[in-house]
């Protein structure tokens, strides 16, 4: 008995003696995913600003056509264009159906055609093809040879949208808008960006248009963006009629003024009505009418091949 009672005190003055030295611990460090930074003993997503010194690019750079579509053959290649299928109104209350039957590839063109007809609950018909998950760029020179519809309530486009998400939904990632034309305003071309600050939703979206053109719908013209790290510049036959930049942040801009610092994809399409090209109604005695497109060119600079604003 006094044997196993000695036992029993030591062990208990160890324990005692054993807790009035522990053995500092801490909770491991928080081992947080490029982009995101410890704040509050959590991992934060942090906005990385897309900065610019005056030698980030030169102004003279050499581009090279990195990708192309002369439209040979006699149907859309699928390794380049997607349809879209669809009679949701492209977010604008279009009138249209796209169909995948209302596009032809012949003699070196594509030719995309709205159409009078009933279909799936519509009353016109037309297509919208893409480059989306086929091709998709960053920074270059797009540019599309194409000869435009006419009529009222047409809203032929040529544009370019995200293809990843950076900074959420429309219009926070941005839209980047080659050419619009609507048929109630015949030969006035407009070039326009969206951001989260600048879109159509607010109804301040920043863009510029000419009408120094007035065959647009019986000759082929050239239109083309020449999308830098810093400014994007709109163009017709190759003379500049808008650049967009904000000024005041020109050094170093938000998401908000320039969500352009990751890849986009091209889209081609012709609607009918909608709330910008249906402001005046739609003329029916018009259908059918098509854009008709020679060619699709992308340049890229090398220079720009390393120009790091950490995106994809």
């Amino acid at each position: 008995m006094k044997k196993l009672m000695l036992i029993i005190l030591m062990s208990t003055l160890f324990g005692v003696l054993s807790g009035c030295d522990p053995k500092e611990t801490e909770d491991p460090p928080l081992n947080c995913a490029p982009g995101f930074e410890v704040q509050d003993n959590a991992c934060v997503k942090v906005e990385e600003d897309t900065c610019f010194a005056p030698d980030d690019y030169s102004e003279t750079l050499t581009y090279e056509m990195v990708w192309n579509d002369e439209f040979d053959g006699t149907e859309l290649d699928p390794a380049n264009w997607v349809y879209e299928v669809n009679g949701s109104g492209g977010g604008n209350n279009e009138l249209q159906y796209y169909t995948s039957d209302n596009t032809t590839v012949a003699d070196g063109f594509l030719t995309i055609t709205a159409k009078k007809e009933l279909y799936n609950g519509k009353e016109y018909t037309s297509s919208r093809v893409t480059t989306y998950n086929r091709a998709f760029f960053k920074y270059g020179i797009i540019e599309v040879r194409a000869k435009l519809p006419s009529g009222r309530g047409t809203w032929p486009a040529i544009w370019m949208m995200p293809q990843y998400s950076r900074y959420g939904g429309w219009p926070n990632s941005g839209e980047i808008d080659i050419m619009e034309h609507v048929g109630y305003n015949q030969n006035v071309i407009h070039g326009t960006v969206h951001t989260d600050w600048y879109n159509g939703q607010e109804g301040n979206q920043k863009g510029g248009s000419t009408s120094a053109y007035q065959d647009v719908s019986t000759e082929f013209h050239t239109y083309k963006v020449e999308w830098l790290p810093d400014k994007i510049k709109f163009y017709v036959d190759d003379v500049m009629y808008y650049e967009y930049i904000d000024s005041k942040y020109a050094t170093c801009p938000t998401s908000q003024l320039w969500p352009f610092n990751s890849s986009f994809y091209i889209i081609l399409n012709v609607a009918v009505g909608g709330d910008w090209g249906g402001a005046q109604g739609v003329d029916d005695s018009i259908f059918p009418t098509s854009m008709v497109l020679d060619y699709v060119r992308v340049y890229q600079a090398t220079e720009l091949e390393d120009f790091d604003d950490n995106s994809e």
